[in-house]
């Protein structure tokens, strides 16, 4: 057949028109399918952190329910900002998500530059299971209370030290936030994680620390540690005997270690409110709630508008403590 330039003009559109549709039904094809293969979820802490903890227990359930394997990346490293620079870099197609804490917050107002932007980068897909806090003390330390703590703090400034898991911690701008409320000095000891700051509190290397409960309640009711009050604001279920900071004098002091779990901000929609669906409906078992309280975690989740929210006041909660207390990541 012979192909003159109108039949030609008449032929293109048509054939372009045909490759479009062949390319929108194949990428609808694709999502339709999600997920086709493992996802990724990376953990900016090390083996054994509470992050790696949640993740790795929702994780073998989210996959069987997704059918697909989720593989579980520990990338510790500068605070946490490693893990979390790698995963704004990643595609934004679902296959990558991102554990995150309270330090997530911190960090927007503790350091001057990070590897990711918090607001662009990334996107909500609902709170995890949480781990609260507890402000002990050696027992060397001649205090029993918060309040006694801030008189002796105030008879001694920058005598007494405090170990944290690291600068720009939730453990670190804890008790940063306590002694901009109470006007006194401490020295900060920064660790490279929980381990090291609680086994150097035990031995007296530093005499105060906050840190998670599960770390140090044990060691409370060896008598190895005294325990001056939870961070919530009220008594956590797991030490009822134990009151708040806030309830003991200093009302409004909060402090929550809280994680929840990010993908990259251009993630469809549908993909975000399918990994939330999924995460809510694990985090709602008896079994997984069981598994979690047994090791000490507060059952949290969200939808991804209220994490979002959530994360947006942590920012705010935490720019005011840094500015007001003067603390600087060492």
């Amino acid at each position: 057949m012979r192909v003159t330039r109108c039949t030609a003009t008449k032929i293109l559109p048509a054939i372009v028109l045909a490759a479009l549709l062949e390319t929108a039904a194949g990428s609808a094809a694709a999502q339709g399918a999600y997920p086709a293969k493992p996802i990724r979820w990376i953990v900016p802490s090390g083996a054994g952190a509470p992050g790696d903890v949640v993740a790795r227990t929702i994780g073998q359930r989210l996959g069987e329910a997704l059918g697909q394997p989720i593989i579980v990346d520990n990338r510790p490293g500068a605070a946490g900002q490693l893990g979390l620079g790698l995963a704004a870099r990643a595609a934004p197609d679902g296959y990558t998500m991102v554990s995150v804490n309270a330090a997530f917050a911190i960090h927007e107002s503790l350091y001057p530059k990070l590897p990711y932007d918090a607001a662009k980068d990334f996107t909500a897909v609902t709170q995890t299971p949480s781990s609260p806090l507890l402000l002990v003390s050696h027992p060397s330390v001649p205090v029993k209370t918060p309040k006694e703590l801030v008189a002796l703090a105030r008879a001694k400034p920058d005598m007494l030290t405090y170990g944290s898991s690291g600068s720009g911690s939730p453990q670190h701008l804890g008790m940063e936030m306590f002694t901009s409320m109470t006007r006194t000095k401490m020295v900060h000891v920064p660790y490279k994680g929980p381990p090291q700051a609680v086994a150097d509190l035990l031995s007296g290397q530093v005499a105060l620390a906050i840190a998670a409960l599960s770390a140090t309640l044990p060691h409370v009711r060896a008598g190895r540690l005294n325990a001056l009050g939870v961070t919530s604001l009220k008594p956590t279920a797991f030490a009822l005997d134990i009151p708040s900071i806030a309830q003991s004098g200093f009302p409004g002091f909060e402090v929550e270690f809280w994680m929840g779990v990010l993908v990259p901000s251009a993630v469809p929609g549908e993909i975000v409110n399918r990994l939330n669906g999924e995460i809510v409906k694990i985090l709602q078992t008896p079994d997984t709630v069981t598994r979690f309280r047994d090791q000490g975690f507060t059952i949290f989740h969200s939808t991804p508008q209220q994490f979002d929210a959530f994360i947006k006041a942590e920012i705010q909660k935490w720019a005011k403590v840094v500015k007001e207390s003067g603390a600087k990541a060492d």
